[in-house]
C-alpha cells in the first residue's frame, strides 16, 4: 500500500466535519492485474433523497519544486482512477482534494481554468490550518 499523503489526516478530518462518513482508508480499486489505492473513500446520506452519496478521495499535496510536476501526476492519476471508478463503481464520484493555495496558483491561473475547463476534474479545496474543506468544485 502507497504511504499517506501529507494532508492526508487533515482531509480525512475536514470530510468528517463535513458530515461525511469515512468507509474506506484506503478505497482499493482493481482493474485486471493491477492495484490501486485512492487515499479515501466517504458516503453520506442525502436524507432528502433516501440514498447515500458516495466519493472517492485522492489527496495531493504538491510538496515538491516543481508544481507543473505535480500537477501532471495528479491529473494522470485522476484520470486513471476516474476511468476504474466509472466501470466498478460508477456511483462513486472522484474528487481530487488539494491545498486552498494550489488551487490560487494553480486552478485560478490559465493552465488551471484550461484543464477544469476541458476536463471533468472534480475538486475539494480545503484550509489545513483549520482542517476544513473551503469549496466544492463539482
Amino acid at each position: 500500500m502507497p504511504a499517506k499523503d501529507f494532508y492526508h489526516e487533515c482531509v480525512k478530518n475536514a470530510l468528517i466535519q463535513d458530515d461525511w462518513t469515512i468507509t474506506n482508508d484506503p478505497l482499493h480499486l482493481k482493474w485486471g492485474a493491477k492495484d490501486m489505492y485512492v487515499d479515501l473513500g466517504a458516503e453520506r446520506l442525502l436524507a432528502a433523497e433516501k440514498k447515500d452519496s458516495k466519493i472517492a478521495v485522492e489527496i495531493k499535496s504538491f510538496r515538491s519544486h516543481s508544481d507543473m510536476s505535480e500537477l501532471e501526476k495528479a491529473v494522470g492519476q485522476y484520470i486513471i482512477y476516474s476511468n476504474v471508478l466509472a466501470e466498478i463503481e460508477p456511483e462513486r464520484l472522484l474528487y481530487l482534494a488539494i491545498h486552498q493555495e494550489i488551487f490560487v496558483e494553480l486552478f485560478e491561473e490559465p493552465i488551471g481554468q484550461l484543464l477544469l475547463k476541458n476536463n471533468p476534474i472534480r475538486l475539494i479545496v480545503f484550509n489545513p490550518q483549520m482542517e476544513s474543506i473551503s469549496r466544492w468544485i463539482p
